[in-house]
């Protein structure tokens, strides 16, 4: 977070109020991990990093803490990112299953052949990435892979639902990937589930088989929530 991330983040949204982009980059390194969960913000540094007044950082922190990305605890003096935590965790993923599954029975059905191909290259090249533990690769194949069977999946209902969870969910996402970078990651009993369900779940879509299309991304899902959940020892 620098001086020239801010400028780019300017000339994306030029007619942006400077403290609604400061609140979006801030809200992007949050969603991704740059900005560890439970980080203190100091506002003196941010301002200065940034090469800006103190006034629209402080304002960008104050609508994060509103939609609950940014948090104050008892006893402590300022603002803090939002922790990760495992019940919470756990209550997403089952609002995120039903989602996804429902999707990926209706693009069982529906799916056109040119998607059909887009998600087993996305499938392949997740495994791919997960085996070589390039972090990046995950990044641009994952959520990619999920996002395109949601948007295929003609419900617009079920878009707008997947919406409204993908910030938080691409927190989780985050930091499941993170894990399944590390050395020791091997060890974790769900690591086969997490480097194969992808490519499961295609297989039943392409067969035209919705019911084993939503029982693939229930596995799948259940899966990236217990390998997450033991690779951080539940916390």
């Amino acid at each position: 977070m620098d001086q020239f991330t801010l400028k780019q983040y300017m000339r994306d949204n030029p007619d942006a109020k400077l403290r609604d982009i400061v609140a979006q980059l801030l809200y992007d390194e949050i969603i991704s991990l740059k900005l560890m969960p439970g980080t203190k913000l100091n506002v003196n540094q941010i301002s200065s990093s940034l090469g800006i007044s103190r006034t629209p950082v402080a304002e960008a922190i104050a609508h994060l803490t509103d939609v609950g990305f940014v948090v104050q605890h008892d006893g402590q003096s300022g603002s803090f990112v939002l922790d990760l935590d495992l019940r919470d965790m756990i209550n997403l993923y089952r609002v995120r299953n039903a989602i996804e599954s429902e999707a990926a029975a209706l693009c069982a059905h529906s799916a056109d052949e040119a998607t059909v191909r887009k998600l087993y290259t996305l499938a392949e090249a997740f495994k791919d990435s997960v085996t070589s533990k390039d972090i990046q690769g995950m990044k641009d194949t994952d959520m990619p892979f999920h996002r395109l069977i949601i948007d295929s999946c003609g419900n617009p209902y079920l878009i707008q639902s997947y919406e409204q969870i993908l910030p938080k969910l691409t927190m989780y996402q985050s930091s499941m990937l993170r894990f399944l970078g590390d050395n020791g990651s091997e060890s974790n009993p769900w690591m086969p589930s997490v480097l194969y369900n992808h490519v499961s779940i295609v297989s039943a879509i392409r067969m035209r088989m919705p019911e084993l299309a939503r029982q693939s991304m229930i596995d799948h899902i259940d899966s990236s929530l217990n390998f997450t959940a033991l690779s951080g020892n539940g916390g």
